[in-house]
Order: C-alpha cells, then structure tokens, then sequence
C-alpha cells in the first residue's frame, strides 16, 4: 500500500475569532457554524432571517458576490381580506412570487412560488420549490422543484410527517428533490 504524499499528513486551523472582516462589529467576529447535520443547516438559515443576523449579508465592505440566475424581481400579489401576498422576516429571491400566501422567517430561492392561503412558517425552499393554494408548511427543508400540493399540511403533525418523510432529530421535515406531495 502507498502512503498519502506528505501534503496529506500536515493539517492546519483557522481561528476564526482572530478573523478580521471590514465593517463587522464585535458581534459579528468569529462567526462560524458547521451545517453538517439537518438541523445545523436549518439554524443556519433561521440565523440569517433575524433583524440583525450574527452573519450579515448586506456589509458593505466585505460583499458576498454571487451570479444570479437571470430572473425578474421577487413579486407579491393580492391584497384582499385572508389573501395578501407577504413576507417578513425572510430572505425572498428573484423570481420568486408570493400570490396570496404568507411567508414568516423562512428563505425562498429563486423561482419558489407559494399560492394563496398557504402558510411557510422558519423553513428552506430551495430552487423552484411550488406551495399549493391552503397549504402548510413549517420547520421544513424542501429540497429543489419539489411541488406541495393543495391543502398539504408539513409541519404540523409529527407522527404524520414521519410515516412520508426524513425528519431530523431536531423535528426539521426534509424533503427531497423533485418530490411532488399530494394531501392523503
């Protein structure tokens, strides 16, 4: 058996707390959190929906570039008595549309849609993922283009989620790529 080139034997730490980030406060500095679990990835993501996030996205001074799909602006729709289309406190992408939904503390990627009367409450859609009209979905990571049909209810019975779907320790419901879920 060969052995690993000696590159692979020397191993190295990087102390973020001495980690120097222009226009970051005391509050900021040594920020770091490994997502190597279900619910370290939801927390994660939970962190960035605060009003003032341990790990901001909007300093100036040290951006975080990305390339952006080439996609319109977020939209909300409606405004009517149970059917406005909002978010709050929520990161919202480009291209996604809230048309009579109500998103709470969640983050939706690009092209995420969340029909009327639906509820997104502290969860992750990824890319492309689609809410169906009177649908609920809580605590959740949806992984991308999953569709959730009308009236399916995440998130809100725990034995019910665990008979269909990855439910993490923490109680965070998983769902995977491209699942399309029907109400039972």
């Amino acid at each position: 058996m060969m052995s690993p080139p000696s590159s692979w034997r020397e191993a190295s730490v990087y102390d973020f707390t001495q980690n120097e980030v222009p226009g970051d406060n005391e509050r900021d500095r040594g920020y770091w959190r490994d997502v190597g679990t279900l619910d370290a990835y939801h927390d994660a993501h939970m962190d960035l929906t605060s009003v003032i996030p341990a790990f901001s996205l909007y300093n100036a001074r040290w951006p975080i570039l990305s390339w952006p799909d080439p996609l319109p602006p977020a939209k909300f729709v409606f405004e009517e008595e149970g059917r406005t289309g909002v978010a709050v406190d929520s990161l919202v992408c480009a291209g996604v549309i809230v048309s009579g939904g109500r998103v709470r503390r969640s983050i939706l990627s690009p092209g995420v849609r969340v029909h009327s009367y639906a509820e997104v409450d502290s969860s992750v859609l990824l890319h492309g993922v689609e809410i169906g009209r009177n649908a609920v979905v809580r605590n959740a990571i949806l992984d991308k283009h999953v569709q959730i049909g009308e009236g399916v209810r995440i998130g809100v019975d725990p034995e019910a989620d665990r008979e269909r779907f990855t439910v993490s320790p923490g109680g965070i419901v998983v769902i995977g790529k491209g699942e399309k879920v029907e109400a039972r």
